[in-house]
Parts: C-alpha cells; sequence; structure tokens
C-alpha cells in the first residue's frame, strides 16, 4: 500500500522589504520579480511597455498590494528617480535595486556603426550606471540597500556568441559593480553582480535554431543550459539583509565555460 502526501508551496510571508527590478518585461527579468515576490518583496517591475509588465505585476497580486509596474527607459535617470518615486509613494521605501534590462544584438565585428554600437551600450550600461547613482543615493541616505547588476558571460569570454557592442557593455557592469561598491559600502549598501552562462528560457528556444542549442549545449562542460530560476534564487541571496557581507563580486553561473 502506498500512501500519496500532497503538497503545496509554502505560503508567502511579506518581508517587509521592497524590491525594484527593471526589464521585468519577460525571460530572465519577469523570472526574478516572481522569485523576489514569492520570497516576501514587495515587487515594483518595470520595463519599456506597460502591458507586460503589469500583466506580471497582476499575475504577483492582483489586488496591488505587494506588486506594482511602472515604466522606466533604462537609458534616463529621470525615468529612474521616477520609479524610485514610485515606490516609495506605494510603500514607503525601497531596499533592492535588480538592473536586469538588457538588449543583445549578435552582429559581425566589422558590421557593428557607432550607432549600433551607443544603442547596445546604452541600454546594457548606461543603465546600470544610472540605476546605481539614483537608488544608491537614495539607500545610502537611509544607511541601507542591496543593487543586483545582471552581467554576462560575454563580459568575460568577449562574447562568442554576442556582438561586441554587448560584450563590452556587460564587461563594463562588472567593473562598474566594483566602483559602486567600493564607494557605496561605507552607507550600509551593497553592490555585486551575477554573470550568467546560456540560460534555459523560452526567447532562447524561439531564436536559436534547434540544431545551433545542441552545439551550445554540447560546449558547456556541465551539459545543459542554465536555470533561469537558480540566477534568480541567487539574486534573491545577494538581495537580502543576511547577503551584507558580499560586496563588489561577480557570480559566475555559467556551467563552466568560464573559470577563474
Amino acid at each position: 500500500m502506498t500512501t500519496t502526501v500532497e503538497t503545496t508551496a509554502a505560503p508567502r510571508i511579506d518581508n517587509g522589504q521592497v524590491a525594484v527590478v527593471t526589464g521585468a518585461t519577460r525571460g530572465l527579468g519577469a523570472v526574478i520579480a516572481r522569485t523576489l515576490h514569492a520570497a516576501g518583496y514587495s515587487v515594483l517591475a518595470t520595463g519599456s511597455r506597460i502591458g507586460p509588465v503589469q500583466d506580471l505585476a497582476d499575475e504577483l497580486d492582483p489586488s496591488g498590494k505587494t506588486a506594482a509596474a511602472t515604466v522606466l527607459d533604462v537609458r534616463s535617470k529621470d525615468d529612474f528617480s521616477a520609479a524610485l518615486q514610485a515606490a516609495v509613494e506605494r510603500w514607503g521605501t525601497a531596499h533592492v535595486l535588480v538592473n536586469n534590462a538588457g538588449r543583445s544584438q549578435v552582429q559581425a565585428l566589422m558590421d557593428i556603426s557607432p550607432e549600433d554600437f551607443s544603442a547596445i551600450v546604452s541600454t546594457n550600461l548606461d543603465g546600470v550606471f544610472l540605476g546605481c547613482q539614483v537608488f544608491g543615493s537614495y539607500f545610502a541616505s537611509n544607511g541601507y540597500g542591496r543593487i543586483v547588476n545582471i552581467g554576462s558571460l560575454a563580459g568575460q569570454n568577449g562574447g562568442t556568441a554576442t556582438g561586441a557592442h554587448y560584450a563590452a557593455a556587460k564587461g563594463g557592469v562588472v567593473t562598474l559593480t566594483k566602483v559602486f561598491a567600493r564607494d557605496l559600502a561605507s552607507g550600509g549598501v551593497t553592490v555585486n553582480s551575477v554573470s550568467p552562462g546560456p540560460l534555459d528560457l523560452p526567447v532562447v528556444h524561439e531564436t536559436v535554431a534547434p540544431d545551433k542549442l545542441e552545439a551550445v549545449k554540447a560546449s558547456i562542460p556541465v551539459g545543459r543550459l542554465g536555470s533561469a530560476e537558480f540566477i534568480a534564487s541567487t539574486v534573491a541571496l545577494l538581495a537580502s539583509p543576511e547577503a551584507a557581507s558580499v560586496n563588489g563580486a561577480s557570480w559566475d553561473i555559467n556551467g563552466g565555460l568560464f573559470m577563474r
């Protein structure tokens, strides 16, 4: 005789903290927002279009008590300030910023125009700089804060599967993380980055041909794509109050494609 034990997800317990996530329209950003919300954070999901992030906020909490959405163009410092103000007006404060928004574009090195280069860098690097400035100043004035920047394997190995502009920008994310980490530490603010390798996300399966995807998997020492849920859990760990001694770090999660 076998006994079936029914299990249910652990109830969400509000931890009293507020997190703002950029680039939460879909993909990794949406997974991060869901993970933080499940961990007890009130979450402001932001993106370049209100529709998808509002859908995500409604999914997390239809009442709007612990989840909300707003438009944020990460190339605009004013938009970051407005997002911070939106969080403060709704929940009274903010504790965590996840700089996730990014944009990649596969182009041959010598075909990248100055305009192409600037467009990719402005989203992937300017956004991190502006977000760290706006939220870092606010967090330091309150004596506490956590900033987690999403880097990439491309910024460490030269971007073998992405454009040079994307790789250069993501390399800059690691450096900016260190700069802000050093500057903000005395204000009780930590700044860290997570650098994922290829991830098992719907967008990857939609845009990469099956044969090429198999080749990518074969090139990874562990033989599999990374888990977006694990990346999000790592972000949540770095965003926690207990992570006070982690600062200026880049956590590599790439299946062994880059080792140091």
